[in-house]
């Protein structure tokens, strides 16, 4: 919604001179007849729409994380997850564990939490290496009805410096393709990798498989299972990425015999990389 009007009324070069009038009574003033009673209403409800304007624009802002200007000091990660209102159980996993992000190589790594419901992204944090202060923020965040909001995410993310993986937890795409495919191949670009953990616990997600595997090959990513009842699956597969955003897959191989997580993140990139 936009405060422009659809009509302009254009005043006639010599408007007629019109003979005086006694000033309108005020609205309290008029009495009460059906017509003015209509025209009340109408009043009231466009005050009301014009009021709501700015709030409206607001809620359909995407948030984005703080700009900045210097160069990061370590690499960076961002950690999206749809919370969409059929995605609380998935949600609750996902916030158990976020402090595996950071905690697999404690000061190497900075995370920020993007989170999209209601349609739009409503939580895009700044970067940080504190698991506690990554934990509190996702523990605040609630799952909200509306469709996916992936590729804001996206792009905000391609503005920022040093993020060398978006790791997306979601179950389907309900934005442009060509647009997501505008996005991958410019992250694919700038180094910057998409790992999307695709929850099909819902039958109709398993139609985007292909999709999100689409995405995720562009960027030199891929696309892993999420099971919201595994938590312990999930953490080491984010302690897993945490370690190949920070060091790529030859850090990752040099781990992988302590990192659970780091021998099926291998193998999916390896041949779709």
């Amino acid at each position: 919604m936009t405060d422009t009007p659809n009509f302009v009324l254009i005043p006639d070069d010599q408007p007629p001179l019109a003979p005086a009038r006694r000033a309108a009574p005020k609205a309290s003033q008029v009495p009460v007849r059906a017509g003015g009673v209509l025209a009340r209403l109408r009043s009231l409800a466009i005050t009301a729409v014009q009021s709501m304007a700015p709030v409206l624009r607001t809620a359909l802002i995407h948030a984005e994380p703080p700009a900045e200007t210097a160069e990061p000091r370590r690499p960076r990660l961002v950690f999206a997850v749809d919370a969409t209102a059929s995605r609380e159980p998935a949600w609750a996993a996902a916030r158990q564990v976020t402090d595996a992000l950071v905690q697999a190589l404690p000061g190497e790594l900075d995370v920020a939490l993007a989170v999209h419901g209601g349609s739009r992204v409503h939580t895009f944090t700044g970067f940080t290496n504190n698991a506690a202060t990554l934990r509190d923020r996702a523990a605040g965040v609630t799952c909200q009805a509306g469709t996916t909001r992936l590729l804001p995410i996206l792009a905000a993310s391609l503005k920022q410096p040093g993020v060398r993986v978006v790791v997306y937890i979601g179950d389907v795409f309900e934005e442009s393709v060509a647009q997501g495919r505008r996005l991958a191949d410019a992250m694919g670009v700038a180094g910057t990798r998409l790992i999307v953990l695709h929850d099909t616990a819902d039958p109709s997600a398993r139609r985007d498989v292909e999709l999100f595997w689409d995405l995720a090959k562009r960027t030199g990513g891929c696309v892993l299972a999420f099971d919201a009842n595994a938590p312990g699956r999930l953490r080491d597969l984010l302690a897993a990425v945490a370690v190949y955003a920070v060091g790529g897959e030859k850090l990752l191989r040099q781990r992988r015999h302590e990192l659970p997580g780091a021998v099926a993140l291998l193998d999916h990139l390896s041949p779709r990389g």
